[in-house]
């Protein structure tokens, strides 16, 4: 087993059986891990039926809606303990092309990085069916995050990643706290911090057709004080120590 893609999921029955049966017609080898915060529309019981017909789709069913950072620590736990090489960040909605899972891939097993990042702001990257004031926001927050943190990465908010094992089996897990826009850039800075190589993919990301975006003013919030949080642990000589592993604190869900 060498690739799984991690999928975290609340509510997205419009989107999920067709996103899963995509990344198995790729016929490329990857696993997929659905993390789901038991969804009130039923996604978890669609996903449940597909493990019939796909032997390399995986369930993990949380109580409750614990937020989309936890899931993927979530995911990223259940993918080590299970021997994955390389493992996989990818949105339920179609914003992140499956396609471009190759790209990452690729970037990570033979391009000489440890984290590749689907990117939407280096050359080649771009938006589609964004907003102006989303679209704002999130150019202002990669821009933000930059200055504070001076992490080398031009959109350190996205989502559509490829770790080698070897960069979450280093992270301490269980220190990672933020669970919306932050989480992403607190794992982006805690690679880099730790002397991975993080390399940018271009990609085009494409807003969601269906289903309700997860964005609100709380996530919006912690990723502007998290970004603050972050740069101002890392000052202290204790923030290496605390960032690497020891081993993460054992999974406690359903598995199936």
């Amino acid at each position: 087993m060498e690739k799984l893609v991690v999928i975290p999921t609340y509510n997205e029955k419009e989107n999920i059986e067709s996103i899963i049966r995509y990344v198995f017609n790729l016929n490329k080898g990857y696993h997929i891990l659905v993390v789901d915060d038991s969804s009130p529309d039923g996604t978890g019981e669609i996903v449940s039926k597909l493990q019939q017909e796909f032997s390399g789709l995986h369930l993990e069913v949380r109580k409750g809606k614990l937020g989309l950072g936890t899931a993927y620590i979530h995911g990223f736990k259940w993918g080590l303990q299970e021997g994955y090489e390389f493992i996989f960040e990818m949105d339920a909605d179609y914003s992140h092309n499956p396609d471009d899972l190759d790209r990452l891939y690729e970037a990570c097993k033979n391009g000489g990085a440890d984290v590749a990042v689907g990117s939407r702001y280096v050359k080649g990257g771009n938006v589609e069916n964004w907003p102006w004031d989303r679209n704002m926001l999130s150019k202002g927050g990669a821009l933000y995050t930059r200055l504070i943190t001076w992490m080398p990465v031009k959109d350190p908010t996205a989502g559509f990643m490829c770790y080698k094992r070897e960069v979450l089996a280093a992270i301490n897990l269980d220190e990672v706290t933020f669970v919306g826009y932050a989480f992403q850039i607190e794992m982006k800075f805690a690679a880099w911090k730790l002397g991975f190589i993080i390399k940018e993919v271009p990609i085009t990301f494409i807003d969601r057709k269906l289903g309700i975006s997860k964005m609100n003013k709380g996530i919006v919030k912690e990723g502007i004080l998290g970004v603050i949080a972050i740069q101002w642990q890392s000052m202290f000589k204790n923030y290496r120590r605390r960032l690497s592993n020891p081993p993460p604190r054992p999974l406690a869900s359903n598995q199936s």
